[in-house]
């Protein structure tokens, strides 16, 4: 073979090189919560499923803990392509639009059965919604049933006046305001900073989120009231999934498929995990008396009503749809 020759396959391997490297598409995808989360840990599963499934050719990567985009900037930034691929709570965006906040409205489907069914119901008009501003839904997980902390024991709602309670939505703040409570919206990195500075004396959440917080730091109390499984919600930015080759977007939709599946019984096994370590921390893990129960479900038909009344139309065809009328 003359040096002329092995030039020129040199300078054509080069060449195949530079292609391949520059075929390859690199995305970024921001996720609020901290990489040991189980919502993080299934999207470290998913981008690689995404990578297998591509053959390298789509590349995310993933950065947790809010430490690219700030949670509230999430939404946004996928609309407008800022980002092309996130994930957010969907609830944080209901004052956005009411349907993102349809799994919010605690009492309408407590646990994880209702909850699947209650998603399937609402999923055709979550998905317009979000096409309406420019992102595809690719799936959705959702959080360990949602309880309420507390430093003292309740047994009444009126042992709630005046408490400041931790929320993170507007649905969060309109219980915490039914219940008498002072509603304070905090992220959940700084959720021990704020109990150990008195600025807060309870809160609503899941014992997935009272765990990672370690929660036994600064409360003694938890009632699972399984309120509701509020989602979390990967995306995809519209135009930047219609400019992948038509292999790479099955490829995403494919680990998409496989990734909402796990993550729902990873949720199931973090409540499982979660209740037993806010246990064995001396956490007093109980249901909320039956006083208190009936008083939560009173105000779970009221928000329900309210959220109907603001959702309009769409509001009502998610609950009519979930309850099969």
């Amino acid at each position: 073979m003359g040096e002329s020759q092995v030039k020129r396959i040199f300078i054509a391997a080069a060449a195949l090189t530079a292609f391949a490297a520059h075929a390859q598409t690199k995305w970024d995808m921001p996720t609020p919560y901290s990489d040991g989360e189980f919502h993080t840990r299934n999207i470290k599963t998913f981008v690689e499923d995404v990578k297998k499934n591509t053959g390298g050719a789509l590349d995310i990567t993933v950065h947790a803990n809010g430490s690219l985009i700030k949670h509230p900037d999430i939404l946004r930034a996928v609309s407008t392509g800022q980002v092309n691929i996130a994930e957010f709570l969907l609830g944080q965006f209901g004052n956005e639009d009411p349907v993102f906040a349809a799994d919010n409205v605690p009492f309408v489907a407590p646990g994880y059965d209702a909850g699947m069914k209650f998603y399937k119901a609402q999923k055709p008009v979550l998905e317009k919604k979000l096409q309406g501003r420019g992102m595809k839904l690719l799936y959705s997980v959702p959080w360990p049933g949602q309880g309420i902390y507390t430093k003292d024991p309740v047994k009444s709602v009126s042992d709630f006046k005046g408490l400041k309670m931790r929320t993170y939505s507007p649905l969060t703040a309109r219980l915490a305001e039914l219940l008498g409570a002072a509603p304070t919206v905090v992220q959940v990195p700084e959720i021990p900073q704020m109990f150990a500075t008195g600025a807060m004396h309870a809160m609503v959440t899941s014992s997935a989120t009272g765990s990672a917080t370690k929660a036994w730091e600064f409360v003694k109390n938890y009632y699972k009231t399984n309120a509701w499984n509020p989602k979390n919600v990967v995306v995809v930015n519209q135009r930047a999934f219609a400019r992948l080759p038509k292999n790479q977007q099955d490829g995403l939709l494919k680990a998409a498929a496989a990734a909402e599946p796990r993550g729902w019984e990873m949720s199931k096994q973090r409540e499982k995990d979660a209740d037993e370590l806010l246990a064995k921390n001396g956490v007093t893990v109980s249901e909320p008396s039956a006083e208190l129960k009936a008083a939560l479900a009173k105000i779970g038909e009221q928000m329900a009503a309210e959220w109907e009344k603001s959702a309009g139309a769409e509001g009502q065809e998610i609950l009519k749809r979930y309850r099969g009328k």
